[in-house]
């Protein structure tokens, strides 16, 4: 029995060599792929000096891609290589002047050398490239309010935290906003952060100063204002049914509008997406949700996104139209998958990972025009 085991082993791994010397063949890009696959990984490891000899070598088969070009910058911002980096990054702003991640890490680089105006400069060249780019929009504040430009730092922030409410949270323990802090469109931000963690369930100020990183005193002026706008109620805890300690909830209809998101987070009524921009956008979402499976191998969540591109009523019908053999593709591999299990999804990942790739390329520009 066990020589039969071996044998039946040393087929399959026959066969899978096999496989990757056809492959190898088949996709030019087979090499660059494995190097920069080989790079991530030294990078996981913090081994940032061989991660830059792996990405270059990979450079040298392919040396304008965009992708092991990013990777190449942050390794070597990493390692304080500032003029490195910079040079990278203009190398991909070369090939294209409208990539907003390039722009928003080449601001970073400035940031680290304390050119905040030249920061400011990079920065602003992200947003315009991507208007939805919250990470981008929150470092724009951050670099106005290093140059004492408090009332735009304000509406950069207020931007950012529009866009991705984290952001509201990370500010209050961000030095950077140190110029804008006795601001009162600062302290609005508090109250939203104050009302947010509320409604998570945090009830008492304790808890709130713990999960917000506001100190008790803001805390308190926080909640005295919310209070004073019929946003919150404060009611009694009792404590080891003797002591009684305050807390503060949300008002029953502001519980229900905050639930629905009808309004945004500073009282401004969010404005709805054009269908042709939501649709792109819950599209990219699921392309990123299929990567992510697919790069965990796990089989189960990949048959599920699966469902996202090839049902009409969900993103199917916008597959058909824009990607009509991608989206023949991809139903062919759910049935395979159903068929073969998790060796046929580790036998064609890179096909899969290759092939959402350039779906999500093209997604992002048809993105980039609606959005403009």
């Amino acid at each position: 029995m066990k020589k039969s085991f071996l044998r039946k082993s040393k087929e399959k791994e026959s066969e899978k060599t096999e496989q990757k010397e056809i492959t190898s063949l088949v996709d030019p890009d087979y090499n660059r792929k494995k190097l920069f696959k080989k790079g991530v990984n030294l990078m996981a490891d913090e081994k940032l000096e061989d991660a830059v000899e792996v990405f270059e070598q990979a450079l040298r088969i392919d040396p304008e891609n965009i992708e092991t070009l990013m990777k190449l910058g942050y390794t070597r911002f990493h390692l304080d290589d500032h003029a490195e980096a910079l040079r990278v990054y203009d190398k991909i702003l070369d090939i294209d002047v409208t990539n907003p991640e390039a722009w928003n890490l080449k601001s970073l680089v400035h940031y680290e050398q304390k050119k905040y105006a030249k920061a400011l400069d990079a920065v602003e060249k992200a947003v315009e490239s991507d208007p939805t780019y919250g990470m981008a929009w929150y470092n724009k504040g951050c670099f106005q309010s290093l140059l004492n430009q408090v009332p735009e730092a304000l509406e950069s922030l207020k931007r950012s935290i529009e866009i991705d409410v984290k952001n509201a949270r990370k500010s209050m323990r961000d030095r950077d906003f140190l110029n804008v802090r006795a601001e009162e469109g600062f302290k609005r931000i508090e109250e939203v952060v104050v009302l947010e963690s509320i409604r998570q369930g945090y009830h008492t100020i304790g808890a709130i100063v713990w999960t917000t990183y506001i100190d008790s005193k803001d805390v308190e002026t926080a909640l005295k204002k919310l209070m004073s706008k019929g946003l919150i109620i404060q009611n009694e805890k009792r404590v080891d049914g003797i002591h009684r300690i305050p807390v503060w909830d949300l008002v029953p209809e502001v519980a229900k509008k905050l639930g629905e998101k009808k309004k945004g987070l500073f009282g401004i009524t969010t404005k709805k997406l054009p269908p042709p921009v939501e649709d792109l956008k819950n599209l990219s979402i699921a392309i990123q949700t299929a990567k992510e499976a697919i790069e965990e191998e796990d089989i189960e969540k990949t048959l599920n996104v699966f469902d996202e591109f090839i049902e009409k009523s969900r993103s199917g019908e916008q597959m058909i139209d824009n990607f009509f053999d991608e989206h023949r593709e991809i139903r062919l591999w759910k049935i395979r998958l159903k068929d073969r299990g998790v060796d046929y999804l580790i036998d064609n990942k890179e096909k899969m990972l290759d092939l959402f790739d350039n779906v999500e390329s093209t997604v992002t520009k048809k993105l980039r025009k609606e959005v403009a």
